[in-house]
Formats: C-alpha cells, sequence, structure tokens
C-alpha cells in the first residue's frame, strides 16, 4: 500500500488539486542576448539578468519560472531579475534550452 493510498483512507472526502503550470510558450524572444552577470551585494552573493526587451510580464514570468526551478529566492526590479546566489550555469543553461541568446558577463 502506498503512500497515496493511505492517504486516500485516512481522507475519503478529499479531492486531489490539479499541478498549476506556468505556461512560458508565449514568452516573446528576442535577437540580442539576455546578460548573465554575478556581482556581490553585503558580502552575499547574487545573479542578474538584464537586457530583455519583450514585454515585463513575460520577463515577470520568466523570473518567477527560474525561482521555482532553482528553489531560491528573488526580485524583478529595474527591468533586472536578480537572483539570490551564483546560479549563472544553470540558468544560462535554462535559457538557452528555451531559445534564447545567453551572454556571460564577468568572472
Amino acid at each position: 500500500m502506498d503512500l497515496k493510498e493511505q492517504l486516500k483512507n485516512l481522507f475519503p472526502t478529499h479531492e486531489e488539486t490539479p499541478e498549476v503550470k506556468v505556461e512560458t510558450a508565449n514568452i516573446w524572444l528576442q535577437d540580442d542576448p539576455i546578460i548573465c552577470k554575478y556581482e556581490k551585494r553585503k558580502g552575499k552573493p547574487i545573479t542578474i539578468l538584464e537586457g530583455y526587451t519583450g514585454a515585463t510580464a513575460d520577463f515577470k514570468i520568466l523570473a518567477k519560472e527560474i525561482k521555482t526551478k532553482l528553489s531560491v529566492g528573488g526580485s524583478f526590479k529595474d527591468d533586472k531579475i536578480i537572483i539570490q546566489g551564483d546560479f549563472r550555469d544553470t540558468i544560462m543553461e535554462m535559457l538557452k534550452d528555451k531559445g534564447f541568446k545567453v551572454k556571460r558577463v564577468g568572472g
């Protein structure tokens, strides 16, 4: 008996909720590369993505997806995505898989 069956026995009236998926197929791809750079602020490493020329809403969706996949904190300010930690290589691979051109700056 697996865990799902045990939970169904304990809570017979509970209904499973479907997983929410973020659709990124509608994100506008650009010709210019997105710049991925590394900085330290107050002694802590951060990764900054900038140079996206599409809609702000698309860039916010992309920021949320990156933060969710990496399980890290971050923010979207002044048309820049700021991710806590040094995740340049991972983020660059994710963006290349989506079809973006990415340029690494610094270090």
